[in-house]
């Protein structure tokens, strides 16, 4: 049985997606901040993607120098702050902190890091000098984490850049895809604000480039063009009956909850079929929003799924049960609305999963969630001209993150096929150091 009780108002879904990386105060910073070696050559800062100087900002936060902390972080990384608070620090700064070979407590870093950035954006402070306009213009297609990270850095340079954006608000996933206990949606969009003001983009929302002629619109009014599309909605996996009602796709009801929090319906018996990180946030959601049965489905064993331990330990933690080596079969309905899902299981021989024949069984719900990855934007990137991807549906850049298209540039989940907003960001402003070569090299 679920510890949580549905949420029927915002404190009470507030008090069930409690964050569990709670911002600190000046004393839990200034004496978590003391704990730090200061490591020459620190292995944190060769773990994390954007290289941060991590024992430098830590350092920083030590001698009440909090802006200069700031500064720090957001010169390797754009979103510091949101980082700070949905990296998996645990496999990446960290896991690679100097006292875990001690059997000590690792260095809180994520929150040290949201610790210093809050503060910043919460007091305005201005970080950035930006260079004279140069008279050069770049549109960037997605105002997630890849989008913002690159119109940062170009505008840092002096370009001109105008973000197009089809939903309502950025920040991609961060808003979209990320479980509320790890960020909340004020915190996001805060960080978003604080950047746009900083650096001047423009961003246009509800504003989707879904025709050619608008993608030829973009490429007459503008010197290059960033893709930070992302990826799309979840995956298909012809399993009969997905389509039933009660049936959703992970990233749809993620997404569904971000922006309606306790005004979403959740099943008392859920089954979640997947093993990925997705899947854990979309079963750990469910038993926090007072589900009394939430059941995770693998095809494999434990130590076989994608996703990281600590993300699984956080969902066994609210109650979710894991069920492995079971691959299924269809889902079962009465009505049309799912009642079950029938599975099959499963066993590896000579390496490869087979399954075992009069295994069968159903195992009843009222709610199936689909964690079988995401969709390539296959069919948007057709419109461009030129553009090559790669058997996998990942657009298809050189070392400077340009594309076949040499007007094109890319970075994040639609290069890398999905990885984590810390890698969007890194790439992303690599991109844009692309970009400004490519105008200054070309005359453009």
């Amino acid at each position: 049985m679920s510890e949580f009780v549905r949420p029927n108002s915002k404190e009470e879904f507030e008090q069930n997606f409690e964050q569990i990386k709670p911002l600190m105060n000046k004393t839990e910073a200034y004496y978590e901040s003391s704990r730090c070696l200061f490591c020459y050559d620190a292995p944190c800062v060769t773990a994390c993607p954007t290289g941060i100087d991590i024992p430098l900002f830590i350092r920083q936060i030590n001698t009440d120098n909090t802006v200069g902390a700031a500064k720090t972080i957001y010169d390797s990384n754009y979103l510091g702050n949101t980082c700070g608070k949905v990296c998996p620090t645990e496999v990446l700064c960290e896991g690679a902190c100097v006292y875990n070979n001690q059997n000590v407590k690792p260095i809180e870093i994520g929150r040290l890091q949201s610790f210093a950035t809050t503060d910043t954006i919460v007091q305005d402070k201005k970080l950035f000098e930006l260079a004279n306009p140069n008279g050069k213009k770049v549109a960037v297609i997605g105002a997630g984490p890849a989008g913002i990270s690159s119109a940062c850095e170009l505008r840092r340079e002096g370009y001109e850049v105008d973000i197009y954006e089809a939903k309502a608000v950025p920040s991609g996933l961060t808003i979209h895809g990320v479980a509320p206990y790890k960020i909340t949606n004020e915190d996001a969009l805060d960080e978003m604000a604080y950047l746009e003001k900083q650096f001047g983009y423009k961003v246009f929302y509800n504003n989707s480039i879904d025709s050619k002629d608008k993608i030829k619109e973009l490429e007459d009014n503008y010197d290059a063009i960033f893709l930070g599309i992302g990826l799309g909605s979840t995956n298909k996996i012809e399993l009969k009956g997905e389509n039933f009602n009660q049936v959703y796709g992970a990233v749809e009801f993620i997404e569904k909850l971000k922006l309606k929090h306790e005004g979403v319906t959740i099943g008392e018996r859920v089954i979640v079929l997947g093993g990925g990180n997705t899947a854990m946030d979309a079963a750990s959601e469910c038993a926090r929003m007072g589900a009394a049965s939430v059941k995770l489905i693998y095809r494999g064993s434990k130590d076989q799924m994608s996703a990281y331990e600590f993300e699984y330990d956080l969902a066994k933690g609210v109650g979710v049960k894991g069920m492995f080596n079971l691959a299924p079969l269809e889902i079962t309905e009465n009505d049309g609305m799912s009642n079950g899902v029938k599975l099959i299981q499963t066993t590896y021989e000579n390496g490869k999963l087979v399954t075992i024949q009069g295994s069968e069984f159903v195992e009843e719900c009222d709610m199936v969630i689909m964690a079988t990855g995401q969709s390539k934007m296959v069919e948007f990137l057709s419109l461009i001209d030129d553009l090559e991807l790669d058997a996998k549906g990942r657009i298809t850049v050189n070392e400077h993150f340009q594309t076949t298209n040499e007007k094109y540039f890319a970075a994040g989940d639609a290069m890398n096929g999905g990885v984590e907003v810390v890698n969007a960001v890194a790439e992303a402003k690599q991109a844009a150091r692309g970009i400004n070569d490519y105008l200054i090299k070309s005359n453009v």
